[in-house]
């Protein structure tokens, strides 16, 4: 082979390794974001409850049982899915720009160690591409947090403020422009960081590890599929809760309330101690894995789908 034609075929090859790594990206954001939508439907319910527990006056309820019954009481089973609209509208971007951010951080990682002896990542690796993808993930997630959580708190005895999602967003842009729509920005990135590390290598340890020896774990596998995402799910949220409490009452608390993260963290230990960084442990925990489960099963039957068209 000529020296032209060798230059032809490495060119050849780097445009095919090209497409595909492109090809690959597009199909972790679509598949992300089917994800997302199978986790919202299925998770909602105990989100809400989660959420609820968390910015309650002391006294309001006894526990998660408590606020379901308020919720039947007041609104019927639609009740349970008051503040759904924000999450299903911004779903679909936030789960599709997790997992192409976990796709790139992969490949980023790949990048800077070009010495390695194997392209399957370690543990400690899939961690920090998971941490990685929860950066730009948080330009959506927070804003749609905002709008969820001031819906999802106007239900439980509060003045109706908001008729709505759009409603919510333009009230809070006239009332402090876009800093006031992104207000727990860093308390989202203090929760998702830490917790999407956990979230995507626990998934990807416990699919290996139920996968049968000498089969390919990224084959469609629903046992394994379900039993690893709803572990991955409980991985994340058994360190994202004390983060989440304080994002949750950063973001529906009064303008002026707390001056930040480390602020609210101080008066909600100073008011109701440590324990109630821990408050919607028991629903968060309840919907880990159902909601999880749902989620990657989501992406790889998506992703299954997508592989046969491109």
């Amino acid at each position: 082979m000529s020296a032209d034609e060798s230059k032809s075929v490495e060119a050849s090859s780097s445009a095919k390794a090209a497409a595909k790594g492109t090809a690959d990206s597009i199909k972790s954001f679509i598949s992300g974001g089917f994800g997302g939508v199978a986790a919202v439907l299925v998770g909602h319910p105990f989100d809400l409850t989660k959420t609820r527990l968390q910015t309650a006056k002391a006294g309001q309820y006894t526990g998660a049982i408590d606020v379901v019954k308020k919720a039947l009481a007041v609104d019927g089973v639609t009740g349970l899915y008051r503040g759904v609209v924000p999450p299903l509208l911004g779903v679909t971007p936030i789960f599709a720009l997790s997992f192409w951010a976990y796709d790139v951080s992969q490949k980023l990682i790949r990048t800077i160690t070009p010495n390695r002896t194997s392209q399957t990542l370690s543990t400690a690796e899939l961690a920090a591409a998971g941490f990685l993808s929860a950066v730009p993930t948080t330009l959506v997630t927070a804003p749609v947090e905002r709008a969820k959580v001031l819906l999802q708190v106007q239900g439980q005895g509060s003045e109706k403020k908001y008729k709505g999602v759009i409603d919510v967003i333009r009230v809070l842009y006239r009332e402090g422009g876009l800093p006031s729509i992104f207000r727990g920005s860093v308390a989202t990135i203090m929760r998702d960081g830490p917790g999407s590390a956990a979230y995507f290598a626990a998934y990807e340890v416990v699919k290996k590890a139920l996968t049968p020896k000498g089969a390919d774990p990224s084959q469609l596998n629903l046992g394994a599929i379900i039993v690893a995402g709803g572990s991955a799910g409980v991985a994340m949220w058994s360190i994202a809760i004390p983060p989440d409490v304080i994002k949750s009452r950063i973001q529906s608390a009064p303008n002026g309330t707390y001056s930040g993260f480390l602020d609210c963290a101080r008066k909600t230990i100073a008011a109701d101690g440590v324990k109630a960084l821990w408050k919607g442990f028991g629903p968060a925990m309840a919907r880990a894995f159902p909601a999880n489960a749902a989620t990657f099963l989501g992406v790889e039957a998506s992703r299954k789908l997508l592989d046969g068209f491109f």
